[in-house]
This record gives C-alpha cells, structure tokens and sequence, in this order.
C-alpha cells in the first residue's frame, strides 16, 4: 500500500507527496478547464501512468530475458471528450524500441505493455489503440 498526501493549494492547483520517497508533484487545471496549465492536470497523470507502467512492464520482460530497449520512446495522446462530463475518451499509444528485434521478442514485449496494470484499471468506454514501431 502506498500513501499520496494532497494539499489544494488555491487557484486550481494541488501539490502531492509520495509517502515512500517524499517526492512532490503539483497538478494545475489545463487552461481549457479553467486553470493556468502550468504543469501536469490530473488527467494528463492518468496518460503518464499509462505510458509509464507500460515502459515499465516491458522493461522488466526484457530484462528477464536479457533483452536490449535502452532508448525505447513512449507517447501517449490523451482525448478529452466534448460534451459533458468531461472526461478521458481515449488514450492513444505509441511505442518506438529503437532495436530491431525478432518476432517472438517483439510479441513477447508487446503482450508484456497490454498486461501492465494501468492498462488493466482503465475503464472499458476509454478507447486505447496501442502501435509499435520497431527498429530504425
């Protein structure tokens, strides 16, 4: 179990603390919501989660398996939805490993990122096509 501590700063801000590490974080409401945009909303939390579990999760497949995906990329494009309530709608991934590997590694790691647990938390309604470019 972890503890996050937050505190509502004022003006559409929280700071957050994580209990194991102390490390802080502060959110703002993007500027379409309302706030400044000034850092990471809450949502865009839910996006780097997504793109960082699954980076993880192919990080420790491949390291059971001595495999090499130094300088992997992950981007996530987070969709809001336009009517009310306002809400994520769709979490677009894209994985770019910079080694070619063969087929069965590459499926191997890709089943690795659908399995992470973020993935598995997301409400089914959230639209997450996952793409991954290999090599190059």
């Amino acid at each position: 179990m972890v503890e996050i501590q937050l505190t509502y700063e004022g003006d559409l801000r929280c700071s957050a603390q994580h209990g194991p590490s102390q490390v802080r974080l502060q959110t703002d409401a993007p500027v379409d919501n309302q706030g400044l945009g000034q850092s990471f909303s809450p949502t865009d939390l839910v996006a780097t989660g997504l793109g960082a579990c699954m980076a993880t999760i192919m990080g420790i497949a491949a390291r059971k398996r001595d495999l090499d995906i130094g300088g992997m990329r992950v981007t996530v494009v987070k969709r809001m939805s336009a009517d009310t309530p306002r809400r994520i709608v769709g979490l677009d991934v894209s994985i770019r490993v910079p080694q070619d590997l063969p087929p069965k590694n590459r499926e191997l790691l890709e089943r690795a990122a659908a399995g992470c647990p973020v993935m598995h938390s997301i409400h089914p309604d959230i639209d997450v096509p996952v793409s991954f470019e290999w090599g190059g």
